[in-house]
């Protein structure tokens, strides 16, 4: 009896120890558990095994978005285009509607500026003059903005447009040992002047800088607004809670990769990190750095500056000024570089070097710069004949291709957006 009394003792002290354990655990489980993550009808939405599952599916989805293109699923992304231009025709009208107010003041103004516009009077010399410079910055800004928009896929104007701009000024310039043709907006073709002014005939690299520097701005500028959708997106999922940003998404999966396998990484790849962590870690200077240069790689810095929530003037302070004054200084002074008199005449005639090769390549390159020099020196409102040439074939189709191209890259990134909102509202119901 004592043997079976001094054992149940021990029972008794064995339960109750496990019951302080089994307290404490769930006291520890209690603490450790992040605010808000507490479970409705028997489910636990924060458990590490859930947060698993819930990257798969990103995963998962991010995949199936990847196939949305034209050249893999050409039905499927026409129709996810079409549905998603109404999903935000259809947003759009929505909120235009709630500000009716506002909606009606502008168009009263639009009204009155317009009528103003077609009315005779003295004032139409200062409307034609604001008319035309207005259009004419508002090309270049509109050029920039097409070429940053888009993720990486934007239009690359600055090699259609504003590079050979900057180029025939370069050429015109020399050519004329002046740069008195008309100031911006210019006519369609560049005539040089008749008559030479006294110091004019001396052109320096700043002489043409100066003489393109406001079309540079007003394009840098444009590519500065160009790159404040990634940041507003980004912002948006982070302050919505949302997790299905591919983009940081991707540089989540980069930087686990990184320390578990950090010498298996391509320089792409570290490249991006790079991009992400000078943005991170420094700020407004680390985006001034990455806008300062032409980089790719640079909506990745709108996307993390969004995800942290950066605030808005420092990332748009500082992306403007990286590439409408650094930046574009930078290009303008390459472009001039290369296109001066001197250095193009020693190009085309090292062309001639090449073997087999050589002289055929040259002949299209001489002839366009005499027909060039041609267009410079012809009379006010004639024409210079419009030769065939094969650079100007050349460029024309290249034109062609690329918009085309960003033409296709618009379908599939809003094709892949209405993917993204249907994947959305397929999370909320179950």
């Amino acid at each position: 009896m004592e043997t079976f009394g001094h054992y149940s003792k021990v029972n008794r002290l064995l339960q109750a120890s496990k019951g302080e354990m089994d307290g404490g655990l769930r006291l520890d489980a209690t603490r450790q558990r992040p605010k808000g993550s507490g479970s409705t009808n028997g489910q636990v939405s924060d458990t590490p095994q859930s947060n698993i599952n819930m990257q798969e599916v990103y995963h998962r989805e991010r995949i199936e978005r990847e196939n949305i293109v034209i050249w893999k699923s050409p039905l499927t992304t026409l129709q996810f285009f079409f549905l998603e231009c109404m999903l935000l025709l259809s947003t759009i009208m929505k909120r235009l509607w709630k500000r009716k107010a506002a909606v009606i003041l502008v168009l009263i103004v639009c009204l009155a500026m317009y009528t103003l516009y077609l009315n005779e009077g003295p004032h139409q010399k200062y409307v034609q003059i604001m008319e035309k410079h207005l259009l004419w910055w508002a090309y270049w800004v509109g050029l920039g903005v097409l070429s940053s928009v888009g993720l990486g896929t934007g239009l690359h104007t600055f090699l259609l447009y504003l590079g050979p701009h900057i180029a025939s000024v370069t050429l015109a310039a020399y050519e004329c040992s002046s740069v008195d043709f008309p100031e911006p907006p210019y006519p369609s073709k560049i005539i040089c002047p008749t008559e030479v002014e006294d110091g004019s005939g001396h052109i320096s690299m700043w002489t043409i800088m100066s003489k393109v520097r406001l079309e540079a701005i007003m394009w840098g500028a444009g590519t500065a607004i160009g790159e404040l959708p990634p940041y507003f997106m980004a912002r948006a999922a982070r302050l919505s809670g949302s997790h299905d940003d591919d983009e940081f998404e991707e540089i989540e999966e980069l930087l686990q990769e990184k320390q578990v396998h950090p010498d298996d990484m391509s320089f792409m790849e570290r490249a991006k990190l790079g991009v992400h962590n000078l943005v991170q870690r420094v700020g407004f200077f680390g985006i001034l750095a990455c806008a300062s240069i032409p980089n790719p790689l640079f909506d990745l810095a709108g996307i993390t500056c969004g995800h942290f929530l950066v605030p808005f003037w420092t990332f748009f302070g500082a992306t403007l000024i990286g590439k409408a004054v650094v930046k574009m200084h930078i290009q303008k002074l390459f472009i001039i570089f290369m296109f001066s008199e001197h250095h193009v005449e020693g190009v085309v005639n090292l062309i001639g070097y090449i073997p087999k090769f050589g002289k055929s390549l040259q002949s299209p390159f001489k002839d366009y710069l005499t027909l060039q020099r041609k267009k410079l020196h012809r009379e006010q409102g004639t024409e210079v004949t419009n030769e065939s040439n094969l650079l100007g074939w050349i460029f024309e189709k290249v034109i062609i291709v690329m918009v085309l191209y960003f033409l296709v890259s618009i379908v599939n990134s809003t094709a892949q957006s209405y993917h993204k909102r249907v994947c959305k509202e397929k999370r909320s119901k179950a």
